[in-house]
């Protein structure tokens, strides 16, 4: 009697009760037990070795503007950067390019550990072209820009266009005398660009430049002198009022020791909203096969823009895509349509069915901010993109990605060459004492009028802290299928403040290394030490240079597609790539990880590519682990010579 007169009273709250435990239950994250923690990470050892510092007066903040001195530090967020590659012609992506924003210096040196064969320098452009009271450099970018097989530096600012550091054929040791300086583009304008990534985007066989930049051209953003009222984003969901992303064409080249290199802006080819956007990122890839690369813009303060690629040689055509939304998809999770801030963005195939996904950086931090990061995989519907249709859909909650911290770059890489791809993220956005979100918080309910004037804006100085006590993620797929992050496990769960990544098998052993960027502090190089390691094959893809400069066997072959075919029916996917992301460069070398594939076993790949006049070719070969060098010879494509 007595149970019975409890339940009917109190049946509703009975119910409820049940549900707010099975709703607890449904919501909570899956778990790895302990042994599976340590099996896992097991596979994986890194040392972290500082990069290399060089004297100058250190600072940790930027002079700003004086209408936008009570939140200095939001200014000062960004310009770590750093990039990987093979910049004094060993034949190993051993050196390392990095702007530390402590000096405000681009420097140049051997990654640590490695032979000592320079001293490390400052790549300073001359007083001509460079003021420090009003500039500031944000990322540099190695590549091979006249295309003389010798690798070059494209460094980027905010405060003023794009400098070009040219190396000169005849040089012999790397110092900052044998760069001749250029100018990019001929107008003499401020630029705030927070991104760049090489790829030939019109099909003509040579490599172009996207530029991505924030504040709008022509701001006075850093110069502590100036007047007036400088204006921030005008939305933090739709904001147009940035500075013009850049579609830069490369024209022609000359080689020698006067290099020099010609790009022509291909204009009214963006529209308003995609052109004006506040671009923290930028990735180039070829998502649908027909070797013209897409473009991915990550977005701060609006939609991100994956533009599909219907260019010929000479004319640039791009077509806008959007996902399509389904009863179960938050508006804000279909391609093209959120309102987060996109930060980072990178390419690689996650789910094994050969074609390239797409994993992009938001902020996502517990208790402050949590949207999600996104990662698309591609359902194949290549058919779709004629019509519009992005055929890409969000499982970063699924696969374990869509959360962590304030983040920015993103990479790919198989880090322990099982044939699956791990995920790095850098995360951070400023350290200090006093929590600002609350701040944030109110400002980002405000209305937008109000959003742009700098003077509504809150304190964020020096000693203020946003999102600044976390670690980089080091995101490993366990049996599950998810990714879970291993960096405590692994001793890199160290408090970071990091904008760059970047990837190479900086010792040819191998094993991917890498090395990040941090804002305001010491960047650092994580040598690979892992003793688990699968089977490896590399790949350097590289197109024939004009003329015959001694030691140098060829240019990278930008955008080259690479499918590895394994025995057991798996097809592994790669492409060179040309800077894709936030302030990360990797190396242009390709590293395919094949698990326990017997090291003497012979396995397909077909290239893809273009030659210099454009023209698709390509080739299969059977190839062992190790590393090759393939020149993609263009007059016997069936048999391009392997060094």
């Amino acid at each position: 009697m007595f149970l019975a007169d409890f339940w009917r009273q109190n049946t509703r709250r009975l119910v409820a009760l049940a549900l707010i435990i099975c709703l607890f239950w449904f919501t909570r994250l899956p778990t790895l037990s302990a042994n599976e923690r340590a099996t896992i990470a097991s596979h994986f050892s890194f040392t972290p070795l500082p990069l290399p510092e060089l004297t100058g007066t250190l600072r940790f903040s930027r002079s700003v503007h004086p209408s936008m001195e009570r939140h200095s530090a939001w200014i000062s967020a960004v310009g770590a950067s750093v990039g990987l590659n093979d910049l004094d012609g060993d034949g190993l992506p051993n050196d390392v390019c990095y702007v530390d924003t402590r000096t405000n210096q681009v420097n140049i040196a051997p990654v640590p550990g490695t032979t000592a064969r320079y001293q490390p320098f400052v790549l300073e452009p001359s007083a001509s072209l460079y003021r420090d009271t009003a500039m500031a450099p944000m990322g540099c970018l190695p590549g091979d820009l006249n295309e003389d097989g010798l690798i070059d530096i494209l460094v980027y600012y905010w405060g003023r266009t794009p400098i070009a550091f040219l190396k000169t054929a005849s040089s012999v040791k790397l110092e900052s005398t044998i760069y001749v300086q250029q100018e990019i583009v001929t107008e003499q304008e401020r630029w705030y660009t927070n991104a760049a990534t090489f790829s030939d985007l019109d099909g003509d066989g040579h490599t172009d430049l996207i530029i991505g930049n924030y504040f709008p051209d022509n701001a006075e953003v850093l110069n502590a002198s100036a007047t007036g009222v400088e204006s921030m984003q005008h939305s933090m969901t739709r904001a147009y009022n940035g500075g013009r992303n850049r579609l830069l064409l490369w024209k022609n080249a000359t080689m020698g020791n006067k290099p020099k290199v010609q790009f022509q802006e291909a204009k009214e080819v963006l529209n308003e909203q995609i052109a004006n956007a506040w671009t923290l990122a930028v990735g180039a890839a070829d998502l649908d096969g027909d070797l013209l690369p897409e473009i991915y813009f990550a977005n701060d303060f609006g939609p991100d823009r994956l533009l599909h690629n219907r260019s010929k040689p000479g004319k640039l055509n791009f077509a806008l895509l959007e996902g399509k939304k389904t009863l179960t998809t938050p508006n804000s999770k279909v391609l093209g349509h959120d309102s987060f801030k996109g930060m980072g963005v990178d390419f690689g195939d996650v789910n094994g069915d050969g074609l390239l996904d797409i994993y992009v950086s938001n902020i996502a931090g517990e208790y402050s901010l949590e949207e999600s990061h996104f990662l698309f995989t591609s359902t194949g519907k290549f058919e779709q993109m004629r019509r519009g249709v992005a055929p890409y859909i969000d499982r970063s909650e699924s696969l374990g990605l869509s959360r962590s911290s304030w983040g920015w770059e993103t990479k790919f890489g198989d880090f322990d060459n099982d044939g699956v791809l791990e995920a790095l993220q850098a995360t951070g956005f400023t350290k200090g004492n006093i929590n600002r979100w609350p701040e944030l918080h109110e400002l980002a309910m405000g209305n937008d009028e109000l959003l742009s004037n700098p003077h509504s804006w809150f304190r964020l100085q020096t000693g203020d802290d946003l999102s600044g006590h976390g670690h980089n993620p080091f995101f490993v797929r366990a049996n599950d299928g998810r990714y879970y992050d291993f960096a405590k496990e692994l001793g890199m769960d160290t408090i970071q403040v990091t904008r760059g990544i970047a990837t190479a098998d900086v010792d040819g052993d191998g094993d991917l290394d890498f090395a990040v960027a941090n804002q305001w502090d010491s960047s650092v190089f994580y040598r690979n030490e892992s003793s688990k390691l699968g089977t490896f094959l590399g790949l350097k893809l590289l197109l024939p240079v004009a003329g015959n400069l001694e030691h140098v066997t060829g240019r990278p072959a930008i955008g080259a597609n690479a499918t590895v075919h394994l025995p057991d029916g798996r097809k592994l996917v790669a492409q060179v790539d040309g800077g894709n992301g936030h302030s990360g460069a990797r190396s242009s070398e390709i590293l395919f990880g094949l698990g326990d594939l017997n090291p003497n076993t012979q396995v397909p790949i077909d290239i893809q590519w273009r030659d210099s006049s454009g023209r698709v070719h390509e080739s299969t070969r059977l190839l062992s682990s190790g590393w090759h060098t393939v020149l993609l010879n263009e007059k016997n494509v069936g048999n391009s010579t392997e060094v």
